[in-house]
């Protein structure tokens, strides 16, 4: 039984992933390329079916299998992700958001770029 519901977690957290990235695909505040990468991880280990469905789709495929074969993010992902990392801080910015949420989401932004831009492009 806990093997069982151990897949079900993995499961559950690769559908919440794959919808994270589904919402970061039309909101630029929510990165698409890490939810989609995070949701082949549960999904491999929850829902083998989901993981190959994730694998063979023609636009997350080959992000995840570059990622999965050779730990390599595409210079044009990586453009794109810190693009809209900037443009959704901009947002935030002119929006009037307090200076907390600017202080946190830059911080979390800028980690987050910091680590794709230190990953090999090919």
């Amino acid at each position: 039984m806990g093997a069982q519901s151990g897949k079900t977690g993995f499961r559950i957290l690769a559908y919440v992933s794959i919808g994270l990235a589904a919402i970061g695909v039309v909101l630029p505040l929510m990165p698409t390329t890490p939810f989609v990468l995070l949701a082949a991880f549960f999904a491999s280990k929850g829902s083998p079916a989901f993981a190959s469905w994730l694998e063979g789709h023609p636009s997350f495929g080959p992000a995840i299998r570059d990622w999965q074969r050779n730990r390599v993010i595409p210079v044009t992902a990586k453009v794109l992700a810190c693009s809209m990392m900037t443009l959704s801080w901009c947002l935030i910015l002119f929006m009037g958001a307090a200076g907390t949420v600017l202080a946190v989401s830059g911080i979390f932004m800028v980690c987050v770029a910091s680590y794709i831009v230190t990953r090999p492009s090919y």
